[in-house]
Parts: C-alpha cells; structure tokens; sequence
C-alpha cells in the first residue's frame, strides 16, 4: 500500500507541511503495512481551475494538471492535512481537488484536521468532495486544536494524545485502502471479462 499525505494549505506561514512531516513520523514508526509520502500542493502551483471539461470526462492536456494527476493517481490511499479556514477547507486545497476525478476513485482517505474546532468543519466539508469523487473516507479522524497543541496559536507543539488520534485513523485507512484496491481490481477484471 502506498498512501500520500497531501498538505492542504499553499500560503506563506502556512502549518500544513509541518504537521504533514509529524503525521509521516508517526506512520512510518507504526509498522511496515504501507509506505508513506508526503504530497505537498504548494509544489505543483496549480493555478486556479478553469478547464473547460470536469476532470470526469478526460484528462487535461495542462502539463500542469497531468503532473498533479500522475502523481496523487500513484496512491492507494491519502491522509489529507487540512486547515481550517472560515469553517471550510482552504481554496488551495478545494482547487486541487477539482483537478482530479479518476485519479481517486475507488481510494480511500484519512484525515488530519487543526483549526479552533480541531478542523472539524473543514473535515466534514471535505468528506462531502471526496463522497463525489468516489472516495471512501474513514470514520476516525485527528483534530488538532490551535488553542492545545499550537503555543501561542503558532508554534506546533502537539498534545500527549494527539499521536493516537493520528495512530487510530491510520489503522482504519490502511484496512479501507486495501479493501478499496480490491475493488479497483474487480471492477478491473470484470471490464476485461466484458471486453472479451
């Protein structure tokens, strides 16, 4: 299994690849089920979306758009770190998702949520995209608080049971990445019984 951990927030200051580098700490002393990588938004400059076709029907012809794509497309599974902003996910974030249609289909996600409500919103905002593009999220979820495990609302400095939070959803996403993947397989093969 192979599962991307996708900052959310491109800006200057931003805490997204901070607290994306502590998730991939923590995956990666877990146990050897699945590698981890970190996928950072800021290093593609997507500009904003103005396809004239949804991702759905085609790829893109953006050279652009298809790195994105060939990228988060090499993944079985994400952890999607998201900020919250104005009790949603950032516009950064939203803009890469629109990019994206097959790529994850049939996948599963994570999610590692900060924000004055632990990101809560944002989450939950963020599992009605990814409902859309076909992606199976997984119940459990880390929520990171500005006012806990952010000193001074700035410096992240994470609580002593906020590993665990990370801990639990992972143990989800890597069951729903590998159930996901025997999906893919199946819908493969029965495409393959259909075209002989």
């Amino acid at each position: 299994m192979k599962i991307a951990i996708i900052t959310g927030s491109t800006r200057e200051g931003r805490k997204s690849l901070e607290v994306a580098q502590w998730v991939k700490q923590i995956a990666d002393g877990r146990n050897d089920d699945a590698t981890y990588e970190i996928v950072d938004t800021a290093d593609f400059n997507l500009p904003v979306w103005d396809a004239p076709a949804s991702p759905a029907w085609g790829p893109s012809d953006d050279p652009v758009a298809q790195a994105w794509s060939t990228k988060v497309n090499e993944f079985d599974g994400y952890v999607f770190v998201v900020a919250e902003y104005n009790h949603s996910l950032t516009g950064s974030l939203k803009n890469a998702l629109d990019y994206l249609y097959t790529e994850l289909n049939n996948k599963a996600a994570g999610f590692v949520g900060y924000g004055s409500a632990g990101g809560a919103r944002a989450i939950e905002h963020l599992r009605g995209i990814l409902s859309e593009q076909q992606v199976a999220h997984v119940r459990n979820a880390a929520g990171l608080s500005l006012f806990h495990d952010f000193e001074n609302f700035s410096t992240f400095k994470p609580t002593e049971g906020a590993p665990g939070q990370v801990l639990g959803m992972l143990d989800q996403l890597v069951v729903w990445s590998k159930a996901m993947a025997a999906v893919r397989a199946g819908e493969y093969a029965a495409g393959e019984k259909k075209a002989a």
